[in-house]
């Protein structure tokens, strides 16, 4: 039998992060010693009052069916989490919970998208948005943010690229990649260029709570009423709580918008995992300790790493905000040891170095790789360390 892909399928670019996390597996099983800094999840695991409470549930019969949009008790604690948190108000109707901030971003632009409406992405950029994108048929725009501004786009840059197709703007602050995060005067700009234009600014925020250095996370959505009305906030617990893999991230917004998104869940997911959903509750409305120690972790290991990967010739870099990733510049490092890509030198150290990094490519930068610091310290010197050795045998002058 002739097998028929969707079209819809056929402009889908392969994960680099899964084809280089694939090899990296590989050589682990045969015996290498590789060090994986592809991580995009806390190495921590899931705080224990969370597990408790995930298994209290279940014992106690929590096990069915809940609303497409999620536990009324989940909603709440979510609308509770924005009050606190972000000084943002939301009714229940203005809530969508998602089998992962993933799934909801994907069910988002299924209900915003027609054919050939347009939304603007920065580059640097998370790797499922252009392709989420596509998959609803609209058109990605990708708008170049360099390392000379920080990697975030200007008010000025979006204007230029908005046309009356353009449907929306995703902003990820903290952003991965870079791990830069906008200030407020810098939201307030890009929000007044968005209610020129009337576009809905996607504001992806999931990782708000690891941010360091003094710095403070602030969601455009609380710039005003009117700002509020038209960004739709993406966040979840995978990055703050270390639950990436319970699969709970939530939406919140317009009602109208909220609806048709609860309504392509209901034939898609029909609800996220009820038992995650338990555990999402209580990882809001209990302690946030753990929250802050993982933080503190990441800060800590970040003024560890961040000059020492610094100081490797041919890798610059500029020190994130947020997240737990460092996007170091490598074009020096790779052309001085050879390689005539990116590419090819992030596969050469996997190779001969046996570190595995992510070629910034994936995230539309090709100057870049990504490293993850969500693990062990002493991984990541040890990683540091083979990567400097690697390049100092083969640079040439």
């Amino acid at each position: 039998m002739k097998q028929h892909l969707a079209d819809r399928v056929k402009t889908l670019t392969p994960s680099t992060t899964l084809a280089i996390t694939a090899k990296a597996k590989e050589l682990k099983e045969q015996g290498i010693d590789v060090i994986g800094l592809g991580a995009g999840e806390p190495d921590f695991n899931t705080p224990q009052n969370i597990l408790d409470a995930a298994a209290e549930s279940m014992m106690q019969g929590f096990t069915k069916y809940t609303p497409a949009g999620g536990l009324p008790a989940l909603k709440q604690a979510i609308i509770a989490k924005l009050e606190k948190d972000n000084n943002l108000t939301y009714a229940p109707n203005e809530v969508m919970v998602g089998v992962g901030a993933k799934h909801v971003l994907y069910t988002l632009f299924q209900v915003l998208l027609n054919p050939g409406d347009e939304v603007i992405i920065p580059i640097p950029y998370w790797v499922s948005y252009p392709e989420q994108v596509k998959l609803a048929g609209g058109v990605p725009v990708h708008l170049e943010a360099t390392a000379e501004q920080n990697y975030k786009v200007t008010a000025e840059q979006l204007r230029g690229a908005i046309t009356d197709k353009t449907r929306a703007l995703i902003l990820n602050s903290p952003s991965n990649p870079t791990g830069m995060v906008y200030t407020k005067e810098e939201l307030a700009s890009i929000a007044a260029v968005c209610e020129e234009a009337d576009i809905l600014i996607v504001s992806d925020e999931i990782y708000e709570k690891l941010v360091y250095n003094g710095v403070k996370h602030f969601s455009i959505a609380q710039l005003s009423e009117s700002v509020k009305a038209r960004t739709m906030v993406i966040n979840g617990v995978a990055k703050s709580h270390s639950m990436t893999g319970w699969r709970i991230g939530y939406a919140a917004g317009n009602a109208e918008i909220i609806k048709a998104m609860t309504d392509l869940a209901s034939h898609s997911t029909s609800n996220a995992t009820t038992t995650a959903q338990y555990a999402a509750i209580e990882a809001y409305n209990g302690p946030q300790d753990t929250v802050e120690e993982m933080r503190q972790a990441f800060e800590s290991r970040l003024t560890e790493i961040y000059p020492k990967l610094n100081a490797i010739p041919g890798f610059h870099v500029l020190k994130p905000e947020g997240a737990f990733y460092l996007l170091p510049d490598v074009t020096e490092a790779a052309a001085k040891t050879g390689y005539d890509s990116v590419d090819a030198f992030a596969k050469a150290l996997l190779e001969e170095a046996n570190v595995a990094v992510i070629p910034g490519s994936g995230f539309g930068a090709e100057k870049t790789v990504r490293l993850s610091y969500a693990t062990s310290l002493e991984a990541l010197e040890a990683a540091v360390k083979r990567i400097d050795t690697f390049v100092q045998s083969k640079w040439q002058d």
